[in-house]
């Protein structure tokens, strides 16, 4: 059950555990999604689902370099846009691209001995405390769950405004709940209210948002 991560034996299955589970949450925000609301910008903000798997996807693949000691991924020139969809880009290529982030990401940690291990930090960034010259492995995988939260936490926002669906009806369709007095499953359906994406959604008089 993605609600909650199962009871962990040590502290690198812990973090590797509530890292899976939050990109988890996140691929349940894109459950169902059209390719066009893949796209969608419902709020004030610039985000989408799209552009957030995109870019949690990139995020971790570029700290994990930093863990391997591979080339700064700063250098790499997707780097600028990667909130950015190109057409090529698919909900099911999106979410295949975060699936080989997460498998390259438990083999690089496999791979690490020492949790502790120092992790360089990039200089003259200003997003970083100067006079932190190295962080540890750990810290690196506590930052990316940090992360994940954040955004997963926008892609629940965003998802909402555009069809009215919340995380917990999301998750019970993608886990394939069945129904019950406190949670009905997601399926797709025409909204009365839905006046084109971007728009601001109202309920049908008397009708609690998402429940119809």
């Amino acid at each position: 059950m993605d609600a909650n991560v199962p009871p962990v034996p040590d502290e690198r299955s812990g973090l590797l555990g509530f890292l899976a589970q939050q990109r988890r949450v996140l691929r349940h925000a894109a459950h169902g999604l059209t390719e066009e609301q893949l796209r969608a910008t419902p709020t004030v903000s610039a985000l989408s689902i799209g552009g957030l798997l995109k870019h949690v996807a990139f995020t971790e693949r570029g700290w994990l370099d930093r863990v391997a000691g591979r080339p700064d991924p700063r250098t790499n020139p997707e780097y600028d846009r990667q909130f950015e969809l190109g057409d090529a880009d698919t909900l099911e290529s999106l979410l295949a691209d975060l699936d080989a982030a997460a498998a390259e990401t438990e083999a690089t940690v496999a791979a690490v001995d020492d949790l502790g291990q120092a992790v360089p930090a990039p200089a003259n960034h200003p997003a970083f405390a100067p006079d932190v010259a190295a962080w540890s492995v750990r810290w690196v995988l506590l930052h990316l769950i940090e992360d994940l939260a954040r955004h997963a936490g926008q892609a629940d926002i965003i998802r909402e405004s555009i069809d009215g669906a919340r995380a917990e009806e999301l998750l019970a369709a993608a886990e394939g709940w069945p129904a019950s007095s406190s949670v009905t499953p997601w399926r797709p359906r025409d909204r009365p209210w839905d006046s084109g994406l971007g728009a601001k959604h109202q309920p049908a008089p008397g009708v609690p948002l998402g429940t119809v």
